[in-house]
């Protein structure tokens, strides 16, 4: 996580924006007390709200936790694809 003021990211706004968007890495602006601006690469924001949907419901989570159960006990199987 990479942390800045406003005026240090106007500095450098072009190194900045390719750390968060090449390194995956967040960038938090200051902004004064207790506020500030979070800055994430695009791909990092959609994994984000995917997992939040995922999430979202009981029915979801508790698949994925089942999912998860299954993988962490050697209980799942690979299917090859039927190809067309």
């Amino acid at each position: 996580m990479l942390i800045a003021s406003v005026s240090d990211f106007r500095k450098d706004i072009k190194s900045y924006l390719d750390r968060v968007s090449k390194n995956f890495e967040t960038l938090i602006i200051n902004r004064g007390k207790d506020s500030g601006i979070v800055v994430m690469s695009l791909e990092e924001y959609n994994s984000l709200m995917a997992t939040n949907y995922e999430l979202s419901s009981r029915i979801n989570e508790s698949r994925l936790d089942s999912a998860i159960e299954k993988l962490k006990s050697n209980q799942s199987f690979e299917k090859e694809l039927i190809e067309e």
